[in-house]
């Protein structure tokens, strides 16, 4: 009898893979000061508020379908279900693609920020390309061995980031700092450039959606995807709302948008220094650091279970779905993921491409994009997979209005992200080369093979039986 996957993750463990791959304390860190300084306002709160409701309401729709699609390919299996087989191949094809861009450009990005960690602490400095190999190495051995190790040691990086974050927001609320209410006027986020600083503010969520990823390792999928979903969502949309507001505070209105311009990748790191005390600034510098390396294993973990289903579907090789008879996790799908973000990271650094400039730049901001593609493909297939279920197993008005709401926000974003790709990408003429890429592979998707695979025969028999009682209910 073959192995099968552990099913002990429960809505803890899927929170701290979730919320890890967010980077709490890296998009506070950096990602604030750049929605600060690119839309030249103080209205980040608002911002991510928006971001957190186009998210929510994303997530009705996302946690309904859960039940009705029984495997762990989350964006590729919702697509699939909902506008065919087709369109879920193409999507596939996507996912694959930006996971492993954003995997690989955190890896660099990562070895750039232990180095510069390195050498400011003990004068060492060695290439980032080795720090990125051991970096690659350590994630490779925690991926393929049982999910529940990467859930310890991301849980215990969280924790660390929260409290760091917490700290710099208690640190501003007692430090004397005027709580002006002004970044919380909405008329604030029209100010300068909206698109992009909520586009900037869209991006400190990437990875929430992973957790229909983990499905085949959830106790009860059913109901832990789901809650794991809001309380992500929730929790961090939270987290980062009051503490946009409290870091705009401790750097002053009037001031914020200046000093996030002038120095966005260490202004918040002084104002920890600043307002807890300047061994916090240290502390904070070296879980940015721990905080890339959990958005590391993340997603890695991500591509890992993209291609075990589709192993399992039949689309890649079947050995692809092998479970480790000792750990019980989709080892072998682990380590291709681990040679293949390897070679792409060789490649990068043989070409001699900046790991900031050029890889962190270019692969980060063409991996955002398909996701945040992907992600309206899913609200369009969820309103169609509703539409085409009448009866007994039709969406509530509510489920259907969210996934609607929902779906008109993603494609606002969608369409913000692709006017600004040459601003993600770094140009105009990378902008069209990632753009095609982008194109090509979900085009290229439409034509993978689907052989009958183990889990593809018990999700077609789950669609006839919901078919039939659909058709009963009708006749009925």
């Amino acid at each position: 009898m073959s192995a099968t996957l552990n099913r002990r993750l429960g809505v803890t463990g899927i929170v701290f893979m979730v919320i890890a791959a967010a980077a709490p304390i890296t998009v506070v860190a950096a990602n604030f000061p750049l929605i600060i300084s690119v839309s030249g306002s103080v209205g980040a709160p608002t911002m991510i508020l928006v971001a957190t409701a186009i998210l929510l309401l994303f997530s009705v729709g996302y946690a309904w379908m859960t039940p009705r699609v029984p495997d762990a390919g989350a964006f590729y299996s919702y697509v699939h279900r909902g506008l065919g087989r087709r369109a879920g191949l193409g999507t596939a094809s996507i996912a694959m693609l930006s996971y492993v861009l954003l995997t690989v450009s955190m890896t660099c990005y990562l070895g750039v920020q232990t180095v510069n960690l390195l050498d400011r602490s003990v004068g060492f400095a060695p290439p980032w390309w080795i720090v990125s190999a051991v970096m690659l190495v350590i994630v490779g051995l925690l991926g393929y061995r049982d999910i529940e190790l990467s859930a310890k040691v991301l849980g215990v990086v969280l924790v660390l980031e929260v409290i760091a974050v917490l700290a710099i927001d208690l640190g501003v609320l007692f430090s004397g700092s005027e709580l002006s209410v002004t970044p919380l006027i909405p008329s604030e986020a029209l100010v300068g450039a909206p698109g992009l600083g909520l586009l900037f503010a869209f991006l400190g969520f990437f990875g929430f959606e992973a957790t229909a990823v983990f499905r085949n390792e959830a106790k009860d999928p059913n109901r832990t995807i789901p809650r794991a979903t809001y309380i992500a969502v929730f929790s961090v949309g939270a987290l980062y709302f009051f503490s946009a507001w409290l870091v705009i505070a401790g750097l002053g209105v009037d001031n914020a948008v200046a000093a996030s311009t002038a120095a966005p990748d260490q202004v918040v790191i002084d104002l920890a220094g600043a307002v807890v005390a300047p061994i916090v600034a240290d502390i904070v510098q070296v879980l940015v650091v721990t905080s890339m390396f959990a958005c590391m294993l993340s997603f890695h973990n991500i591509v890992t279970r993209y291609l075990f289903t589709l192993g399992q579907r039949g689309v890649l090789p079947a050995n692809l779905a092998t479970v480790h008879e000792k750990h019980r996790a989709p080892s072998r799908a682990s380590l291709w993921v681990s040679i293949i973000t390897s070679v792409v990271v060789v490649v990068s650094a043989l070409a001699q491409l900046d790991p900031v400039t050029q890889i962190y730049t270019w692969y980060s901001g063409a991996g955002a994009v398909g996701v945040i593609w992907m992600m309206t493909l899913t609200s369009v297939a969820v309103i169609a997979f509703g539409r085409a279920h009448r009866g007994t197993d039709a969406p509530s008005t509510w489920v259907t209005v969210s996934a609607v709401l929902g779906g008109i926000g993603l494609l606002l974003v969608l369409g913000i992200s692709v006017w600004n790709l040459p601003f993600l990408v770094g140009g105009i003429v990378p902008a069209f080369i990632w753009g095609g890429i982008l194109v090509l592979a979900f085009v290229a998707g439409l034509f993978l093979p689907n052989r009958p695979g183990t889990l593809t025969t018990e999700v077609d028999a789950i669609a006839s039986e919901t078919a039939d009682s659909s058709e009963t209910a009708d006749a009925h």
